[in-house]
């Protein structure tokens, strides 16, 4: 071996070594007979270093995995007994191997033994354990090869070919007849002998019986000497974990209603009377987990036991199952209510499912109501965040904590469906209880509360938010809470959870205010003040930015005597903050988005008249616009990159300001009823010197572009005169990710404006292709995936523009472009359906083509265009779909092989008889196609039905593709 490369395994080593080794690696599995050197190392243990025994390993793994048929018998048999010399090696060692190393060994024994198994090697366990005997060593790999083994032939994560899972079956079906009873010996055997002796080899064994459990005959391992020897471990400190997950597999496993109802009860008489129930005397947080998980397997199989048996209408059976549910109940709640999350999560499950048979019943016990009283309580107190929970800066414990609580929410939304009543009532004593004491009561409690209101309104739905209509006690019940939380000064609370509890709860029942409308000025200032939007919080500030918009714009009917005094008061929060004067203003660039928007919906849906309304809208725009030619002019004169980057940053906010103050208006006519069309033009003609700016070009162009978009849905053909030299810049030295935004906006001012805008786009028409065109030809290196990605996406947006012009009756426009040019786009058109393996183009480019074949196949169709469809369009119908890459499988390919159906219709619609002749005749006889099998297509062709067609279609290139 290379001594040398061999350096670069040591994960110390320099680069250029590391580099070494990965080649000599690569070398190796390919070589034919590379793998005989490695195994030869390992059967006469040449090396020391753990790195070049695990090297060895995985070139043998390369070579079982990829290259096993390639070997002959005695190269097969070679590698067998390596394997087994090594295993034997490792019983003398005076020192066990690294774990990783015996893990790959594992890997390898494991693929070799799937391979093998069926054929050559059926004695697989038996020599393995004549090798290992008990020797704790051998123990040790032997049960590493098992857990191999499972994950080789059940592991749900790995994806297996429908051949390998055939394999997997057989595999299993045979190692059940042959030879897993002397297994599960051998395990009950290691078990006996090491359970006091070596706790690790016994955890490992536990963990194979739990992992094996899920596919043997169960009876093998739930029988008294296996379930007692297990019972045994739960009592010793450092097996009992394992072995309450070997249990769980167990209770898990799929059998008969009443079997399973007999097991489940069996295991709980005995872990009761050992004490396992007293979960108050148990300290190990860790072991409780693992028992939760246990109680919470066994409680919802009971669960399950049930319901098969209420299925098949075996009433006495169920009763009694639903009794050993019942009498789970009081230790389910010890383990919902623990103090550690992990333990009260795991338990969950059974809760949950316990609720949904409560909810089948048709009337429930005084002891199931208390139950279910329990279950509530418990979730309202585990909802609380504890003292740890860090606000400022959340890390992973807190993300688990959002997680237990989203497990909580549906718990409280099952105990809804149960009894809402009692819900409602448990909800409104704790609100009211803590919102009567808030100063002095702890954030987390008062947090809790307004929370529990929150997720009522989930728990109980209605449509549209209706909560305070219908329903009189449930709507008085909520209608008394808000206004408990609106006048309480709960919103001064100095802690930044019970603050953004409030915002958000106000904004989920903004209805209140439609039925109490006297609470809005105290909640508007509310938002206004310290309390939101100028919060000392950053985080606050943002979330209430976006609450604040909501809450006008639900209650934009309410908003009208507040309109002139909220304006004031964002006044300071509309600011565009500067790059250079280094004041850090209160909201983020993103958040003032919200304000303008909420601004332009105040001013628009006030009942102001036109005049006041566009006086205010005046004086929201005109800052902007004045702030945007001082920085343009300073742009220009600046030569710092960086300082560019963040003045561009600032024109490309203030334009992206004003577009959002527009989202106010659904249409022009409504901006026109404003009499706001003049400012917004003024704003277009402040932005568009923006385009012509050479500097940090694709950040200002795509500002404007989005600005473009808005306004042609607000001003509508007043757009139309800046449409021209906007776009003369935007196609000024434009790369591939320029374009593909810019054609967006071209389709939709085509599909809008169609023969309005026909002049424009005959006139742009080739710039915008020879743009196109140049880009797509640039040469890029051979495995630069973004670049071939982005011209991709160019070449999508380019068919994409065709099918607007052609779909918008607008064909002329490229009739008009000489014969030259309109060969030369027709025949690019072409190439997209044929060529480029994408189907979302390809089904792009037979719309075109069918749209224009629909428009110009007539008879009285541009000359030339008829031999046009014969020589490449009715080739590109069967080009295409004929190619390797044509993947019928495929849903978006099949969408592709669709339009090119309705293409080939649409051909003999125009043309007729001429078109089955010619294709009779000429072109599927120069395709080899049978005699038989061209009449066929021809009538189905002709058949008036398209669908006939199109499934006919499929069928002929399945049959077609070898």
């Amino acid at each position: 071996m290379d001594e040398q490369a061999l350096l670069g395994l040591n994960p110390n080593a320099d680069s250029d070594f590391r580099q070494r080794a990965l080649a000599y690696f690569e070398q190796l599995k390919i070589s034919p007979d590379a793998w005989q050197v490695c195994a030869e190392a390992l059967a006469q243990r040449t090396y020391s270093d753990d790195h070049i025994k695990f090297f060895c390993f995985q070139v043998l793994e390369h070579q079982v995995k990829y290259k096993y048929s390639e070997l002959t018998t005695v190269q097969q048999q070679l590698i067998r007994e390596t394997l087994i010399s090594w295993l034997q090696a490792q019983m003398l060692n005076p020192q066990p191997e690294k774990t990783f190393i015996r893990n790959k060994a594992a890997q390898v024994f494991a693929l070799l033994f799937v391979t093998e198994y069926l054929t050559r090697w059926p004695k697989f366990f038996f020599d393995i354990l004549s090798v290992v005997d008990l020797n704790p060593r051998g123990v040790d790999l032997y049960l590493r090869i098992l857990m191999a083994i499972d994950s080789e032939l059940v592991d749900r994560d790995v994806v297996h070919t429908s051949e390998e899972a055939r394999r997997n079956t057989l595999i299993k079906d045979t190692m059940r007849e042959q030879c897993i009873p002397n297994l599960v010996e051998s395990w009950y055997q290691i078990l006996q002998n090491y359970q006091y002796t070596n706790s690790e080899v016994t955890c490992q064994c536990l963990e194979v019986v739990g992992a094996y459990v899920s596919w043997i005959d169960l009876s093998l391992i739930a029988n008294d000497r296996f379930i007692n020897m297990l019972l045994g471990h739960m009592s010793i400190e450092v097996l009992r974990e394992e072995a309450c997950d070997c249990l769980f597999e167990i209770v898990n496993k799929g059998m008969d209603p009443v079997d399973k109802m007999k097991l489940v009860e069996s295991l709980c008489q005995v872990l009761q009377s050992a004490g396992f129930f007293s979960i108050d005397q148990e300290e190990d947080v860790d072991f409780l987990a693992r028992f939760s998980k246990l109680v919470n397997g066994m409680g919802q199989s009971l669960i399950v036991s049930w319901t098969k048996l209420i299925k098949n209408g075996d009433i006495k059976n169920a009763q009694e199952a639903l009794q050993a549910i019942e009498t789970k109940v009081a230790l389910m709640l010890q383990l919902l209510i623990h103090e550690d999350d992990d333990i009260s999560s795991n338990i969950i499950g059974f809760c949950y499912d316990y609720l949904h048979i409560l909810k089948q019943l048709p009337v429930l016990s005084d002891q199931q109501k208390a139950n279910v009283e329990a279950i509530m309580l418990a979730v309202m107190k585990k909802l609380t965040y504890d003292e740890e929970y860090n606000f400022e800066n959340e890390g992973e414990d807190e993300a688990m904590f959002v997680e237990y609580r989203k497990q909580l929410k549906l718990l409280l939304d099952r105990l809804a469906q149960v009894s809402p009543e009692l819900l409602l009532a448990s909800v409104r004593r704790v609100f009211s209880s803590t919102l009567q004491n808030w100063q002095t009561t702890r954030f987390m409690e008062v947090e809790v509360a307004i929370r529990l209101l929150y997720m009522l309104a989930e728990a109980l739905p209605v449509s549209h938010g209706a909560h305070f209509s219908g329903d009189v006690s449930k709507a008085s019940a909520l209608q008394d809470m808000m206004r408990t939380l609106v006048t309480s000064g709960v919103s001064s609370y100095q802690h930044t959870s019970v603050t953004l509890e409030f915002f958000e709860t106000v904004v989920r029942y903004e209805k209140f205010f439609t039925v109490e409308p006297q609470h809005i000025p105290c909640v508007l200032m509310a938002f206004l003040d310290h309390r939101g939007l100028r919060h000392s919080s950053p985080k606050v500030r943002s979330r209430t930015a976006y609450l604040f918009s909501r809450f006008v714009k639900s209650l934009n009917k309410q908003m009208n005597p507040f309109i002139e005094d909220i304006l004031n008061r964002i006044q300071d929060l509309l600011e565009l903050s500067p790059p250079e004067n280094g004041y850090q203003s209160l909201l983020s660039s993103d958040d003032q988005l919200f304000i303008y928007e909420t601004a332009g919906v105040l001013i628009v849906n006030s009942e102001y008249p036109a005049e006041r309304k566009q006086a205010l809208m005046r004086n929201l725009l005109t800052p902007l616009m004045e702030k945007f030619k001082i920085l343009l002019e300073k742009l220009m004169l600046v030569q710092d990159e960086e300082r560019q980057a963040s003045l561009a940053d600032c024109l490309n906010h203030a334009v992206g300001f004003a577009s959002r103050t527009s989202k106010a208006f659904s249409n022009k006519q409504t901006v026109k009823q404003c009499g706001c069309s003049e400012v917004y033009l003024d704003c277009l003609q402040t932005f568009l010197p923006a385009l012509s700016c050479p500097l940090q070009k694709d950040i200002l162009r795509s500002g404007v572009r989005t600005f473009l978009h808005r306004m042609i849905i607000c001003l509508e053909e007043e757009v139309l005169p800046f449409i021209p030299s906007a776009s003369e810049h935007m196609l000024k030295d434009c790369e591939a990710k320029d374009l593909q935004e810019f054609i967006p906006l071209i389709n939709q001012i085509t599909a809008k404006f169609k023969i309005q805008v026909s002049p424009f786009l005959q006139q742009m028409f080739m710039p915008l292709l020879h743009a196109i065109f140049e880009v797509l030809l640039r040469p890029a290196e051979e495995n630069d995936q973004s670049a071939a990605l982005e011209k991709q996406m160019l070449r999508r947006s380019y068919f994409a523009f065709l099918q607007t012009v052609t779909g918008s009756g607008m064909s002329e426009v490229i009739a008009n472009q000489g014969a030259e040019n309109v060969e030369r786009v027709l025949v690019t058109v072409i190439q997209g359906a044929v060529e480029y393996p994408d189907p979302i183009a390809q089904k792009t480019c037979f719309i075109i083509l069918s749209k224009l074949v629909e428009l110009w196949g007539g008879k009285d169709g541009p000359v030339g265009f008829a031999d046009f469809v014969y020589k490449h369009i009715v080739p590109a119908c069967f080009l295409a779909p004929l190619k390797q890459t044509f993947d019928l499988a495929d849903a978006q390919t099949v969408l592709a092989l669709s339009e090119c159906a309705v293409t080939l219709k649409t051909i003999h619609l125009k043309r007729g008889p001429e078109c089955v002749q010619y294709l009779q005749q000429e072109y599927l006889p120069s395709l080899q196609v049978a005699p038989e099998i061209i009449q066929e297509f021809c009538q189905a062709l002709q058949q008036p039905d398209a669908k006939v067609f199109k499934n006919y279609l499929k069928v002929f290139f399945q049959r077609a593709k070898p």
